[in-house]
């Protein structure tokens, strides 16, 4: 019962657990990089470069999951290693982006939210990784929280494309701004995930034809599109809800669970499963 050669394939497993994948852990470590090159920027007042390094960490988060995925080098250390830079690039980087931009006139308000904006951010990680196998793939439970980031970013640029510099005046908006998007992030509102796209795959001719020209408006009207696309998806999960409690049906995704339930009991985690919220 516990041979030599027991003992030689556990410790064959022993030392394959300690491995890592290099590929995408090194992904997602760039991601994390632009959110501290992000929070240096913001502390010394540069705050436009601040945001679009939120936006690069953007590219990086995006790419890291799918390309575990296509070279099969998913792991649960990548899962949790990449929810763990999310929180920084993601949740600590544009909240103190925020912060320091316009909120920090609200004296306690102000950082009140800025850490609302992070708890939220980290609960949100934590429930995703909890309820990665139950939750309807289509949809996410609750604003994704690169998204959330992205709006907060896309206010800072759009302030620079509608002409003014400079720090905003004390305006409501953009405190209620960073608490909506917080409560956004912990709810059962469902938003599109899009990971049935198979972008390696044929697709109809019109759909390139269209990426070429978001391409083009990218690249003519940066701070504008990645406004729009911000706001869009932000209202797409109330949008969702409301139709489908006009129709008679459950508004939260499909296996998803209230706040109230045991997630301590939800299923370990594939090593084939997604690595990204």
């Amino acid at each position: 019962m516990g041979g030599p050669a027991s003992v030689t394939r556990i410790s064959s497993r022993s030392r394959a657990a300690r491995g890592v994948y290099l590929l995408p852990n090194l992904l997602t470590t760039a991601g994390l990089f632009c959110g501290v090159f992000s929070i240096a920027q913001t502390m010394q007042g540069f705050y436009f470069t601040a945001a679009f390094a939120l936006f690069a960490a953007q590219v990086f988060d995006g790419i890291d999951g799918r390309v575990a995925r296509l070279t099969n080098t998913t792991s649960r250390f990548g899962i949790e290693y990449d929810s763990l830079c999310d929180l920084v690039s993601f949740g600590i980087a544009p909240s103190l982006l925020i912060y320091q931009w316009a909120l920090l006139p609200w004296g306690v308000w102000g950082w009140l939210a800025t850490a609302t904006f992070v708890a939220c951010a980290a609960m949100r990680l934590a429930r995703f990784n909890t309820m990665i196998t139950e939750v309807d793939q289509g949809y996410f439970q609750g604003l994704p929280v690169p998204v959330a980031s992205a709006q907060l970013a896309s206010l800072v640029l759009m302030y620079n494309f509608i002409g003014k510099w400079g720090l905003p005046d004390k305006h409501i908006a953009l405190l209620l701004m960073t608490y909506t998007l917080a409560v956004l992030m912990v709810s059962s509102l469902p938003y599109p995930s899009f990971k049935q796209l198979q972008l390696h795959k044929r697709q109809p001719f019109w759909a390139l034809v269209a990426l070429i020209v978001y391409l083009q408006l990218l690249v003519a009207q940066t701070e504008l599109v990645l406004f729009t696309m911000s706001i869009v998806y932000v209202s797409s999960g109330p949008g969702i809800a409301v139709y489908r409690w006009l129709r008679g049906r459950d508004v939260r995704p499909e296996g998803s669970r209230r706040w109230s339930d045991d997630v301590t009991d939800a299923p370990e985690v594939p090593e084939s499963d997604e690595r990204v919220a």
